[in-house]
This record gives structure tokens, C-alpha cells and sequence, in this order.
């Protein structure tokens, strides 16, 4: 260990800083430092070194001025968050003691301010996270409901990954029954394949499939994609502005007034929904309005729930469709609507909004589930693919390649290989001190 005042080193690695807390000013700050150097930093600003994953209070010094009086704490690697030496700096909060320790720690040789997540991609470098988990992190950090929250915690505490490593195992374990064929079937006491093989194979592949069935984790984060629509000035833009609770389009008695597909999202009862506003279903030979029509059409195609507001008759896809019969405190009850309300009077909102949670729950991933993203539904299709044209095959050369097509599949979700095209991506999703 160098004492207080000693230069770095030249040639190692980075050490790595930022305020890891909320901007200031706030009651506290905390500044993080993590790398090979970060104990040498500690050093020169505290004069001391406190002893592991102890708090201390020091007194933070640079150029012979006091900066701060602060708590410290280290965490030496590989048993720390980033796996590296890890030191943490409890300040106050004000921004000038936070730019100050910052402005210290720059001036030192080979310190350098972190990049967005990647104290965290340290952390998945070093083994302490797998990218699955990285994930989930990432999740947690842009969590805006109670449902997205827990399936983040879940993602992130490693369920996906538990899952997958043992699937993997078994795939391991179906691959050395088809190398000891290929390399000891010339031998008599090397049985051919077992009779159970194919059956093992099958109930693994059900398994796996039962997991591509399952509600994305996509809706949790984008909310459930919920389709206003039916034709001109037949309420769309007023109820979409009570659902959403704010002024989200513009209403009026003006037939044709919303043009454009409009989007809010909003949550109901801490579910997520995206609200899709559209223009009213007409032919027209108006060549903007023509567009905004088409527009609605190709939204009506990718919802996931409907509320009608026209004719039930003329309902696109019943299954998917809310049938709303609006300004109710003026229409004549009509019994073929599911149900009726006013965005006026609020008449049949709470009835609406608890048959459209209802539907819902049919399409949010189920809480004690985890929900898989796009990627990890790719990359689980992709084994599956594998497995289901490894059982076709007779040939225990083609079987043994296309079951390690299928561990590497499983590996990419993971984070074991091939992941370096997704990882600038997912750690740019995180802040600065993640």
C-alpha cells in the first residue's frame, strides 16, 4: 500500500468514480469507487485506510484543504458489488462537496469518471452478475409499477437464470449419452441410446415451450397496448383524457378532430397501459385524414385490448374488444354494448376500468411467474428449435452438434458466451453510478 501523497502506478487498469446516489443537493451523498486503485485513493484523501467493510469517519482532504468529514467504507474484491476494491464515500450532500471529492479524485493518476452502468458491467465481468441478472437491474431501475418492480427483483435475484443453468444441465447430460454412443458404440458394453432418451427429451422441450407461453415481460414495461377506437366524434379523445387522468388529445364536436394515432401512457390500479388514441374509422377523401385512418387501422392490428366505441356489429376481432357505448348520459341504452358510460358525468368509468383490469390480468405475465424479454424468448426459441430437430435426427454426429446449439442458446441468455452485441446496449440503460 502507497501512503498518503504516493503517485499511481502507470499501466493499470482504470479506477473508476461517480456519485452513485441522487443529484444533489440531498441530507446525503455517496460517492463510488471501484478498481485497483480505489484504496489508494481512500489513502491520499483520508490519510488512513479504516479496516473492511467497517464505517469510519475521516476527514477528506486534497492540496492541504479539508473537503469534507465523511463516512468511508471498503470492500475489498473479489467480495464486493464489482468484484474489484471497492470504496464508498458517505458526504454531505451539497453539490459543492460533491464536485469538489469529484475534482480530488480526477486530479489523481489513472482515476477517471464512470460511464453510464459500468460499475455494474464490471460487476458482470467479474462473475458477481450474470447478464440475466444485469438485466433485471436494469429493470429495477426504470420500475414505474408495483407489477414491474417485483418482476425485475425477480429477473435481477437470478430466477432465469437459476432456470436456465438447469435446463442446461440436462442438456449436458443428453450430451454425453450421445458421446459415449459416438465414442464407444463399436464397444459391446456401450449400450445404444436408452429408451428413456427420447421421453427425457420430450419433457424437457414441453418445459421449455410452457415458458415461450407465457405473457411477455414487454407488456409489463410498455404497458398493455389499449386501442381506442371507432368512428369520428364518437367520444375516443374524451375518454382516453379520463382514463389517462390528464389532457391527453384535443376534443371537440368537430367530426374528424383527432388525426393522428396519440399515445399516453398511464397506469391503472398499478397495472401499465399504453393508450392509443385514433383517428375516427371513415372513408375519406381527405389525404391527411386518409393517413390518420390508415394509421388506426394498423393500430387496431397491433393491440393487445380494444375499447369500441362503434357500431358492435362492426367490432374488429371480438375477443380482443371492450364494446363501450359512450356518451351514455345522452344516448339511448343499448343492450348490445358490454357497457355504457360518460366521460361527462363519470357514468360506468369505475365499471369500465375494472372489466378492462379484468382482461388484463389475462395478458400481464403472472406474479409468481418470470417473464422473459424479447431476447431471452429468441434465444429459448432458438433451443427449442435445436432440440425439437435433434430428436429427428438418427445420426449421432448431428444430434451431438445440434444439442451444443443448444447450450450455446441457452448460454446467450446467460451471459456465458457470445453477448457482445447486446452489451453496450443494456448497461447504456443504466445511470451513471449503477
Amino acid at each position: 500500500m502507497t501512503s498518503p501523497g504516493d503517485s499511481f502506478a502507470p499501466g493499470a487498469a482504470d479506477t473508476i468514480f461517480a456519485l452513485s446516489s441522487g443529484a444533489a443537493p440531498a441530507a446525503i451523498a455517496i460517492v463510488r469507487i471501484s478498481g485497483p486503485r480505489a484504496d489508494e485513493a481512500l489513502s491520499r484523501l483520508a490519510g488512513t485506510l479504516p479496516p473492511a467493510r467497517e464505517a469510519r469517519l475521516v476527514a477528506l482532504r486534497h492540496a492541504g484543504d479539508l473537503l469534507d468529514r465523511a463516512l468511508a467504507l471498503r470492500f475489498p474484491g473479489p467480495n464486493s458489488a464489482t468484484g474489484e476494491d471497492v470504496v464508498e464515500l458517505q458526504l454531505h450532500g451539497g453539490r459543492s462537496v460533491v464536485a469538489a471529492v469529484e475534482s480530488a479524485l480526477a486530479a489523481m493518476d489513472g482515476m477517471r469518471a464512470a460511464e453510464p452502468g459500468e460499475f455494474t458491467r464490471r460487476a458482470f465481468e467479474h462473475g458477481r452478475i450474470d447478464l440475466a441478472e444485469a438485466e433485471g437491474l436494469a429493470d429495477l431501475l426504470q420500475a414505474e409499477t408495483e407489477s414491474q418492480r417485483r418482476a425485475a427483483l425477480a429477473l435481477a435475484g437470478g430466477a432465469l437464470s437459476r432456470q436456465v443453468e438447469a435446463w442446461r444441465q440436462r442438456i449436458l447430460s443428453f450430451a454425453a449419452q450421445v458421446e459415449a454412443v459416438l465414442d464407444f458404440g463399436d464397444e459391446t458394453d456401450v449400450p445404444d441410446l436408452p429408451a428413456s432418451f427420447t421421453d427425457n427429451v420430450a419433457s424437457l422441450l414441453q418445459e421449455m415451450r410452457s415458458w415461450l407461453a407465457r405473457a411477455p415481460a414487454e407488456r409489463l414495461r410498455d404497458g398493455i397496448r389499449l386501442v381506442v377506437a371507432g368512428p369520428p366524434n364518437s367520444g375516443k379523445s374524451s375518454l382516453i383524457n379520463v382514463l389517462s387522468g390528464r389532457e391527453v388529445a384535443i376534443t371537440s364536436d368537430i367530426a374528424g378532430t383527432t388525426r393522428d394515432v396519440l399515445e399516453s401512457p398511464t397506469a391503472l390500479a398499478g397495472t401499465p397501459f399504453l393508450l392509443v388514441d385514433t383517428a375516427g374509422l371513415r372513408a375519406s377523401e381527405d389525404r391527411i385524414e386518409a393517413i390518420g385512418v390508415a394509421r388506426a387501422e394498423a393500430s387496431l392490428a397491433s393491440a393487445d385490448l380494444v375499447l369500441w366505441l362503434g357500431d358492435p356489429e362492426a367490432a374488429p376481432d371480438r375477443a380482443r374488444a371492450i364494446l363501450v357505448q359512450s356518451k351514455a348520459d345522452v344516448a339511448v341504452p343499448d343492450s348490445r354494448y358490454d357497457l355504457a358510460v360518460s366521460a361527462t358525468t363519470g357514468l360506468g368509468l369505475d365499471d369500465l376500468v375494472d372489466m378492462i383490469l379484468a382482461r388484463a390480468r389475462d395478458l400481464l405475465p403472472v406474479e409468481s411467474e418470470v417473464a422473459l424479454h424479447r431476447r431471452h424468448r429468441e434465444l429459448l426459441r432458438q433451443a427449442v428449435e435445436s432440440l425439437e430437430e435433434m430428436v429427428r435426427s438418427t445420426d449421432p454426429l448431428v444430434q451431438a452438434e445440434l444439442l451444443r446449439v443448444a447450450r450455446a442458446s441457452l448460454d446467450r441468455i446467460t451471459g456465458r458466451a457470445g453477448v457482445e452485441d447486446v452489451l453496450d446496449l443494456l448497461f447504456g440503460r443504466f445511470c451513471i453510478g449503477k
